[in-house]
């Protein structure tokens, strides 16, 4: 961090999970311990796993014009929670196509059409700007 303190996650023997931030003056030393469920270690491994990935195939696409590479939250309400990736249609009716999904910090390379999507799943797409557009609609609307 730019304070100088570091920020990390404990996984205890006995399954807790901790969100710890260090002193400033003394890395070692913890200044605040914060309890995270399991879902929230889940979207905190997403955050922190799926940029470096998106970031990391934007650099790959950078030599091909008009496309692009997001990554599209499952959120709780999103009509696909629980259902197959191929129910989305997705590459049929937004010409974008789910390259990866992050799951509590793991990653799922090329999901096929019965991984069943989960809220708190981040999918990284790629497509055109007006592709992605339209699977971030269809993702939270159906």
């Amino acid at each position: 961090m730019r304070s100088g303190r570091r920020i990390g996650v404990v996984a205890h023997r006995d399954g807790a999970i901790d969100l710890i931030i260090s002193q400033r003056d003394d890395p070692d030393a913890c200044l605040a311990q914060v309890p995270l469920t399991t879902d929230e270690a889940a979207v905190l491994a997403n955050l922190l796993g799926a940029p470096q990935l998106v970031e990391r195939l934007k650099d790959e696409h950078s030599d091909l014009p008009g496309i692009t590479t997001r990554q599209l939250p499952i959120g709780g309400d999103s009509p696909y929670r629980g259902r197959m990736l191929g129910e989305t249609g997705m590459r049929t009716r937004t010409k974008a196509s789910i390259v990866a999904v992050m799951r509590a910090g793991q990653l799922h390379p090329s999901p096929g059409p019965d991984f069943v999507l989960d809220s708190g799943d981040l999918l990284v797409v790629v497509g055109t700007p007006h592709g992605l557009d339209a699977a971030a609609r269809l993702l939270a609307d159906g």
